[in-house]
C-alpha cells in the first residue's frame, strides 16, 4: 500500500514535463494557460465546541497549574529509543514532568483508601452509640445559630456538587453527540480523498494538454515569420533606412515646393508691376483733379482758406511708394526646376520605400524549408509527451489506491454502529456515576427541605416532629451513601484524570504547537538505522531531509504532493521530460537562417543625379535682399483709407456748398481706387513675401543639404548590402529567444503548477487534523478531562457535606432522651 502510494505521488509529478535551462529568462510574450482543474474540498478539520468550550478553557488551564513543564522531547525520544533509564538523572526528570499528576494521583489513591475506612469506623462508631450514635441531644444557647450554619454549609455544599454533576453530565453528552456526529465528518474526508484520487488524472492531462497552448504560439510566430522576424528586421534596418527614405522624399517635396514658388514669384512680380504702373497713374490723376477743386474761388473765403491749404500740402501724400519694375527675373531658375520635375523623385523613392517594406515577404520565402523542420520537431515534441503519459501505469494505481480506501471506508462504515453501541454503555456508565451523585444530592436536598419546614424551634429534641425527623433521616442516608459511592467515584476519576491529562499534555498541546512533529523528526528514532524514517519509506533513503513537519505543513497549506514529499528525489521530473534536446534542435535550426537583402535599392543612381541637378538649379543666386525690401514697403506712401476719411472729416469743415461736395467726391474716388487697386497689390505681396522667403530658406545650404540626404541613402543601402547580415543575425537570436521562451514559460508554470496546484494535498493534513485534533483531543481528551473534573470537584466536596450532614441532623431527628440547658461542648 505505501509503495503503491509513493508511486502515484510520483507519478502525479513526474508525467508532466521538465524545466529546460537552470536559468530562467523572462520571455517576451506571455501565455495564459489557465487555471489547473481543481475541486474544493468539504472537510474543515476544524471544531467549534459551542458553549462547552468554556469549561474546556477552565480544564485547560486547571492542567496547566498542576502540569506547567514544558513538553519532555529528550524523555520521549529515550522512551521511542528504548534507552530510558539508562541514565539516573531519566528518572528523576520524569518525576519532575509528572510530579503534578503525581501529587494529585496521590491524594485521590489516599481519597480511595481513607474514605471507605473512615466510614465504616464511623458506621461501627455510630453502632456504639458514638459518634452522634446516641439519641440524645445536650441543650446549647446557640444551638440555633449552628443548625443554621451547618445547613448553610452543606446547601452551598450540595449546589457545588450539583455543578460538579451537571459538567460532568455535559462533558458526558458531549462525548456522545460528538461520536454520533463523527460519521459524517468521517465520510467527509473519504470524500476528500477520493476526489483528491479522481482529480488527479485530470490535473495531468491538463498539464499535458497545455503544452498545444505553447505549441500552438510558436507555430503561429512561425507561420508569421514574415510579420514576426521580418519585422523586426525591418525595425532594426528601418532606423537608418526610413530616416534616409524621408529624407529624400522631402527633398523631392522641396523640389515641388519651389516649383509652385518660383511660379508665383514669376506672376506675383507681373501682377504688382503693372498694378503699380496702374494705381501710379490714378493716383496722378486723383491728385491733379483735388488740386483744380481747391483752385476754386470758394477756397479763398476766410472760413475755407486754412482747410484748403492743409489738403493742397498733403497733396504730396498720394504717390506709390514700392516699386517692383527694377527685381530681376526668375525665369532661368524655374526652366531648370521644370527640368528636373521631368524625373519623378518621388515615384523613385516610393520604389525604395516599398522593397524595403518587402522585407517581410523575403524572410516568409527564404525561411520556408527550415520552418517546416521546426513545425516538425514541434508535432515530435508533443507526441512523445502524449506517448509517455500513456504509457505511465496512473490509472492502475489510482484504481488499486480506490480499492483500499474503498475497502477503508467500508471497514469504518461496518464497525461504526459498532463504536457508537461502546460509546452508549460508556454513556451509560457515566450517567449512572452521575446519577450516584445525584442520589447522594437527593437526600441532602430532601433532608434540609424536611428538616428546615418541619423545624420547630419550640418543640424538645424528644418531641420534635415527623418531618423534621424525616429530614435528619435523609441526611444520614445521604451520608451513608456517600461513603459507599465517593471510594468508586474517585477510582473513576484517577483513572482518567491520568489517562485524560497526560493525553492532553503529552499528545494535544505538542500537536497543536509542532513538538510532536519535532520528536517524530529526530534522527534513528523509529528505525535506529534510518536517519529520517520518512525518507526511508518513501524513497528507500533515509538521507533525504524529510520530516513530519514539513509534509503536514505543506499540505496543511494545500501545496502539491510531489513538493510536500520532495519526491524529485524518487522521480526527477528535469531527467524524465527533458525537452532542452528539443529546443537545442529548434535553436539550430533558427540559427540556420539565411536571409539575403540585397535586391532591396532605397535610390537608383538617376534619383541621386535628379538631387544634385536641382541643387545646382541657381535658386541660391536669386537676389532676395532685392525682393524683401520692396515687399517690406508698403503700397503707397499713405494709408488711402485713412486719407480718405481725413478728406472728408476736412470737407466737414466747409460751409455747405460745391466745395464740400466735390471734396467728399474725391474721399470717394480714392475708397475706390483703395479697395479695387491697393487691396489686390497687398494680396499679391503676401503671396510674394511667402514664396521668397519659402525659397530663401530652401536655397540656404541647398547643396549640402542634398549631398546629406544622398550621403544617408548610400549609408543606409550599404548597411543593407554588407552589414544587415548583423541586424538579421541578432534579430533571428531574439526570434529563437522568443520561441524557446514559450517552452520556458510552459516549464515554469509545469512547475508551479506541481508545486502548488496539482495533487493538492489538503485532505491527507486533513485527515491527521481530523484524527488527532478533533477526534482524540477535542472530542475525547476534552470530553473526559472535563468529565473527570466535574466528577473529582463532586467527589471531594463529599467530604465536607458529610460533615455538615451528621452535624445537622442532630438537629433535625427525633431524640430518646434530652437534658436540660447544659454550655458544654458536645463530644461525639
Amino acid at each position: 500500500m505505501a509503495v503503491e502510494l509513493c508511486l502515484l505521488l510520483l507519478l502525479l509529478c513526474g508525467s508532466t514535463i521538465s524545466e529546460v535551462q537552470p536559468i530562467y529568462k523572462p520571455p517576451p510574450g506571455t501565455l495564459d494557460f489557465g487555471f489547473v482543474p481543481a475541486k474544493t474540498y468539504d472537510t474543515g478539520a476544524y471544531h467549534e465546541p459551542g458553549a462547552i468550550g468554556i469549561l474546556f478553557k477552565i480544564v485547560h488551564a486547571f492542567l496547566y497549574l498542576v502540569q506547567p513543564n514544558t513538553f519532555p522531547q529528550d524523555l520521549i525520544r529515550k522512551l521511542a529509543q528504548q534507552q530510558f533509564g539508562n541514565t539516573q538523572g531519566d528518572y528523576q526528570k520524569a518525576i519532575y514532568y509528572e510530579i503534578g499528576f503525581i501529587v494529585s494521583a496521590a491524594l485521590g489513591l489516599l481519597f480511595i483508601l481513607l474514605l471507605p475506612l473512615v466510614g465504616l469506623c464511623f458506621c461501627m462508631c455510630r453502632c456504639c452509640d458514638n459518634c452522634g450514635g446516641e439519641m440524645h441531644q445536650r441543650q446549647k444557647k446557640n444551638a440555633d445559630c449552628q443548625r443554621s450554619c451547618f445547613a448553610t454549609f452543606l446547601f452551598v455544599a450540595s449546589l457545588i456538587i450539583s455543578v460538579g454533576v451537571l459538567c460532568a453530565y455535559a462533558a458526558n453528552q458531549h462525548l456522545t453527540n460528538q461520536v454520533r456526529g463523527a460519521k459524517k465528518l468521517v465520510n467527509s474526508n473519504f470524500k476528500d480523498l477520493k476526489i483528491f484520487l479522481n482529480d488527479t488524472p485530470a490535473q495531468i492531462d491538463y498539464l499535458v494538454n497545455q503544452y498545444n497552448t505553447t505549441k500552438d504560439k510558436a507555430l503561429s510566430d512561425l507561420n508569421n515569420v514574415g510579420p514576426v522576424l521580418g519585422s523586426r528586421v525591418q525595425e532594426q534596418l528601418g532606423k537608418e533606412v526610413r530616416p534616409a527614405l524621408d529624407a529624400a522624399l522631402t527633398m523631392a517635396g522641396a523640389i515641388r515646393e519651389t516649383k509652385e514658388a518660383l511660379e508665383n514669384v514669376s506672376v506675383s512680380v507681373e501682377v504688382l508691376q503693372e498694378g503699380t504702373e496702374r494705381l501710379h497713374a490714378n493716383l496722378t490723376d486723383v491728385k491733379m483733379h483735388l488740386s483744380n477743386t481747391l483752385n476754386d474761388s470758394a477756397c479763398n473765403a476766410a472760413q475755407a482758406a486754412s482747410t484748403c491749404n492743409i489738403i493742397r500740402n498733403s497733396l504730396a501724400q498720394l504717390n506709390i511708394n514700392a516699386n517692383f519694375s527694377g527685381l530681376p527675373g526668375v525665369s532661368s531658375q524655374l526652366a531648370k526646376i521644370n527640368d528636373v520635375l521631368k524625373i519623378d523623385l518621388s515615384s523613385l523613392v516610393q520604389k525604395g520605400y516599398a522593397a524595403f517594406n518587402d522585407t517581410p515577404d523575403l524572410v516568409v520565402n527564404q525561411t520556408r524549408n527550415i520552418l517546416s523542420d521546426i513545425k516538425s520537431v514541434l508535432e515530435s515534441i508533443g507526441s512523445n509527451i502524449t506517448t509517455f503519459t500513456r504509457a505511465l501505469p496512473v490509472q492502475k494505481i489510482l484504481a488499486d489506491l480506490m480499492v483500499h480506501l474503498t475497502q477503508s471506508e467500508a471497514y469504518v462504515q461496518d464497525y461504526f454502529p459498532l463504536v457508537e453501541q461502546y460509546d452508549f454503555y460508556r454513556w451509560l456508565g457515566c450517567l449512572i456515576l452521575c446519577c450516584m451523585l445525584v442520589l447522594i444530592l437527593v437526600f441532602y436536598y430532601l433532608g434540609l427541605l424536611c428538616g428546615t419546614c418541619g423545624y420547630d424551634k419550640h418543640a424538645s429534641p424528644t418531641t420534635r416532629g415527623c418531618i423534621s425527623n424525616t429530614g435528619g433521616n435523609f441526611l444520614m442516608a445521604g451520608v451513608g451513601f456517600s461513603f459507599l459511592f465517593s471510594w468508586v467515584l474517585m477510582i473513576v476519576v484517577v483513572l482518567t484524570f491520568v489517562t485524560g491529562g497526560n493525553v492532553e499534555k503529552l499528545v494535544c498541546e505538542p500537536f497543536e504547537d509542532k513538538n510532536l512533529f519535532k520528536v517524530l523528526d529526530t534522527p534513528y528514532l523509529l528505525n535506529k538505522h534510518w536517519k529520517n524514517y520518512l525518507a526511508g519509506i518513501i524513497f528507500k533513503n533515509p538521507n533525504v531531509n524529510l520530516t513530519f513537519e514539513k509534509v503536514y505543513s505543506d499540505c496543511k497549506e494545500n501545496k502539491g504532493i510531489y513538493t510536500s514529499l520532495h519526491l524529485e528525489y524518487l522521480f526527477n521530473v528535469n531527467e524524465l521530460l527533458n525537452i532542452s534536446m528539443y529546443t537545442e534542435d529548434v535553436a539550430l535550426k533558427i540559427e540556420h537562417i539565411q536571409i539575403n537583402l540585397s535586391k532591396i535599392i532605397l535610390l537608383d543612381e538617376i534619383g541621386k543625379e535628379n538631387l544634385l541637378n536641382f541643387s545646382s538649379s541657381g535658386i541660391d543666386g536669386i537676389d532676395f535682399s532685392a525682393y524683401l525690401t520692396e515687399i517690406n514697403k508698403s503700397v503707397t506712401k499713405v494709408d488711402l483709407l485713412s486719407f480718405a476719411n481725413d478728406l472728408e472729416a476736412r470737407a466737414d469743415q466747409l460751409p455747405k456748398g460745391a466745395l464740400e461736395n466735390a471734396l467728399k467726391g474725391h474721399a470717394n474716388n480714392i475708397r475706390m481706387i483703395h479697395n479695387q487697386q491697393v487691396v489686390p497689390l497687398e494680396q499679391a505681396m503676401s503671396t510674394l513675401n511667402q514664396s521668397i522667403r519659402l525659397l530663401k530658406r530652401t536655397s540656404s545650404e541647398l547643396m549640402v543639404k542634398v549631398k546629406n540626404v544622398i550621403s544617408a541613402v548610400n549609408a543606409a543601402q550599404d548597411l543593407i548590402n554588407n552589414n544587415a547580415s548583423q541586424v538579421i543575425v541578432q534579430e533571428t537570436k531574439k526570434y529563437m529567444d522568443t520561441i524557446i521562451g514559450y517552452f520556458e514559460q510552459y516549464t515554469e508554470w509545469v512547475k508551479e503548477s506541481i508545486s502548488m496546484e496539482v495533487a493538492a494535498c489538503k485532505p491527507i493534513a486533513n485527515v491527521i487534523d481530523t484524527a488527532v485534533d478533533i477526534f482524540l483531543c477535542s472530542y475525547i481528551a476534552d470530553s473526559v478531562n472535563t468529565f473527570w473534573f466535574g466528577l473529582g470537584g463532586s467527589s471531594m466536596f463529599l467530604i465536607p457535606a458529610i460533615i455538615f450532614a451528621v452535624k445537622l441532623s442532630k438537629y433535625y431527628r427525633r431524640m430518646d432522651t434530652e437534658d436540660v440547658y447544659d454550655d458544654s461542648v458536645e463530644q461525639w
